[in-house]
């Protein structure tokens, strides 16, 4: 009989149960920034892991800490789940910033001498060798002096506009003639590379020197102020700074726009307009008169200044990670396309009409999902296709496969989410490139986001129509299938291809339907569905079985589930969690959470995919456990104000894939994992060299689902 956690449970009251939601995202780039510092990273890998963290930091300050500052504009009195004002979460989302920014800085300096040794250099002005030198002035000739726009404040020169992100030098001269002191400001063109590779160095001979091999790169500020003076001819520089802007780059949606697409032109423009949030400012050369007049022209004030000890603008040196250094970078790995694929000679349908099938990005290949729609493009026995879009790449496969089947002739409709954060320009684009070729396109509703991944093929076999749908955890994006982990999973069950039909129609038509067979939706009812699901794990303890729960998500955040979670732990239920972000449930705590751990991995590859596994009174793995793949997290956001789905896997195979392989893996993993502490912190698991990665594990070990031949001859068609 399963025990109890605790005799003395803790009341489900005090908003301490909670941690508070933004400081738990800027621990999570934390995990992503001790990505950066460990040695076991090559040296690219953890250049890159550096620039994501200063990406992820921009995104947070653009969106969650702008939307803060809303709050006390307009004189919200709301609180945090945990208890905060936002001025209380403000004060401690800054004191966090600046650690991690110290700390973003203090992993730049060692990283770029550890590059340097590695024949990698990024080259301060004043290493230069005298021909580099004559090089990069005659690159700065031709190559930036015709964009750059140097404008010397006075009333006939206003202060110009700096978009987000913009990085401009602000300069206090003095004209020679007239001794008279000017301010000016050069705005960094966007369009310009961060950082200049300089040419390998040669002999007289022709022939290159000692070292040649190596790279050397100068950041573009570097350019700039070697050649200032052709910029400002009979001047004197007295002193200079470089600063970078991050502006509110949320939306706000009008619910009654009458065009959609072009509201959301409209206000993407407007996005990059938005209010100062926070100026980078190269702290070794301020000067406090520059930072003066700098605040006045933007509207800031002191405490929107983040003073950076080194380089600002980290999220520019995910250029240096194209260098050609193999050697630098992870060892490559082969990744897989599906046998029982394969064994039906590329034929998507045959395959999936044999059996359920889940591929595993990125150990196995995102092309099967475009060979999918490829096929439904060209096959001549398929009438219509219906598809969801929130995020995609440039010259996306799978647009083109969407256009070209309704080039065709087949009746395409695609769903595009006009609110995905940051793709909007994109998916406008597309949007416009589908209806040219004769899809129907909508957009959803205004009022909430779609976020479900769902393809529905329909095809005429022996006379009758038969479907097959896709649903999956990931974007339809190659670019980050190739990074994120994520599943796919096909199927050819009448009731989920039915329930998908009756989702398109609820996307297209506004109605809701009455009743699906085995497809959960939010925000009609996902979240009863996961709270029932809990509190029958409960049920089981109380009756004397075992109470299991596995899921795995990238955040965590809902009170309602957390709460649920809480009283399934005090029931005594076995609790195993693996969330890769924002985690807002304190676990290991007596007599509310004792039975609950919580371990967030962060490794090569970003964890997407979302599982959930509840033991049904057999415990965990079981074949008589209950599986879901989901495109959801448990938070708010996804419950109420988006369209999700969640699908219960009920093959054998494709149940053993998630439950056994994937979650058993994840839940052994040393390499990449930390593990959350009740008071908020993350220890990383101690391990060697040798320690298990889950990662490492899916690279060289084939899915279940996935496999042909080797466990057992197919059917034939």
């Amino acid at each position: 009989m399963a025990q109890k956690s605790s005799k003395k449970r803790v009341a489900l009251q005090h908003p301490g149960r909670f941690i508070n939601r933004e400081l738990s995202w800027l621990a999570f780039n934390e995990r992503v920034l001790e990505e950066a510092a460990n040695p076991q990273n090559p040296p690219l890998e953890r250049l890159r892991f550096l620039s994501i963290s200063g990406t992820n930091l921009d995104e947070f300050t653009m969106v969650r800490v702008a939307g803060l500052m809303d709050n006390i504009r307009m004189g919200s009195v709301l609180l945090s789940d945990d208890g905060l004002t936002s001025q209380e979460q403000l004060a401690r989302i800054a004191d966090r910033t600046r650690l991690i920014v110290a700390r973003q800085q203090k992993v730049w300096s060692a990283l770029r001498a550890e590059l340097a040794d590695n024949g990698v250099h990024i080259v301060e002005s004043g290493s230069l060798t005298p021909s580099e030198k004559k090089w990069l002035e005659t690159y700065f000739d031709e190559n930036i002096f015709p964009i750059l726009t140097p404008i010397a404040i006075d009333p006939a020169h206003p202060f110009p506009f700096l978009p987000n992100l913009g990085i401009a030098q602000l300069s206090l001269f003095a004209r020679s003639r007239r001794k008279e002191e000017l301010i000016a400001v050069i705005p960094f063109p966007p369009k310009l590379p961060r950082f200049i590779a300089l040419p390998v160095p040669m002999k007289k001979d022709g022939t290159p020197k000692k070292n040649a091999g190596d790279h050397r790169f100068v950041a573009l500020e570097d350019v700039i102020d070697l050649n200032w003076a052709s910029l400002f001819p009979r001047a004197k520089k007295l002193a200079s700074t470089l600063l970078r802007i991050v502006r509110d780059s949320d939306l706000d949606i009008e619910e009654e726009a009458e065009d959609l697409v072009r509201h959301f032109e409209r206000a993407v423009k407007r996005r990059r307009r938005g209010r100062v949030i926070r100026i980078d400012l190269a702290a070794a050369a301020a000067s406090p008169h520059l930072l003066q007049f700098m605040l006045s022209q933007l509207q800031a004030k002191p405490e929107d200044v983040l003073s950076v000890q080194g380089l600002i603008g980290l999220s520019s040196l995910a250029e240096l990670y194209d260098c050609a250094r193999a050697d630098l970078k992870y060892p490559p790995y082969n990744v897989r396309y599906p046998e029982r694929i394969t064994d039906y000679s590329g034929d998507c349908f045959a395959a999936i009409e044999a059996k359920d099938i889940v591929v595993h990005h990125p150990f196995e290949s995102f092309d099967v999902v475009v060979q999918f729609l490829r096929q439904a493009a060209q096959d001549k026995d398929v009438v219509s296709i219906k598809q969801t879009l929130y995020r995609t790449s440039d010259n996306s496969p799978i647009v083109q496969a969407l256009i070209e089947a309704a080039e065709s002739g087949k009746s395409v409709t695609a769903l595009v989410e006009l609110k995905a954060r940051f793709d909007e320009e994109a998916n406008i684009r597309w949007a416009r490139d589908l209806e040219r070729a004769g899809a129907q396109v909508v957009f959803g509703f205004v009022h909430l986001k779609t976020h479900t991944k769902v393809s529905l093929v329909t095809r005429r076999v022996d006379g009758k129509l038969r479907s097959y749908v896709h649903f999956g955890t990931g974007n339809y994006h190659p670019a980050t299938a190739k990074i994120y982990t994520d599943l796919s999973f096909f199927t050819c069950d009448p009731a989920l291809c039915h329930d998908a039909a009756q989702l398109f129609n609820y996307l297209t038509g506004y109605t809701p339907p009455r009743s699906l067979a085995k497809l959960i939706i939010a925000p009609r009812d996902l979240r009863n569905k996961l709270l029932t699901l809990i509190e029958n794990e409960s049920a089981m303890v109380r009756a004397g079985k075992p109470g299991v729960i596995w899921a795995k998500m990238n955040a965590l955040v809902d009170p309602a589930i957390i709460d649920a979670l809480y009283r399934a732990s005090q029931e005594g239920v076995k609790i195993d969690l693996v969330v890769r972000g924002i985690c807002c449930l304190r676990p290991g705590v007596a007599g509310m959470s004792e039975t609950i751990r919580v371990r967030s991995i962060v490794g090569r590859f970003l964890e997407h995919a979302r599982v959930f596994c509840f033991g049904a009174g057999h415990g965990l793995p079981s074949p008589q456990g209950k599986v879901f793949m989901s495109s959801a997290d448990w938070m708010p956001r996804n419950f109420d104000w988006r369209v999700e789905a969640m699908i219960p896997v009920e093959n054998e195979t494709v149940h053993a894939q998630l439950m056994d392989q994937i979650m058993v893996a994840d839940l052994r993993d040393e390499k990449n994992s930390w593990l959350l502490q009740s008071d908020g912190s993350y220890v990383h698991v101690a391990c060697g060299r040798d320690a298990f990665s889950a990662h490492e594990y899916f690279m060289h070990n084939p899915s279940l689902s996935g496999r042909g031949k080797a466990l057992g001859k197919p059917k034939t068609r």
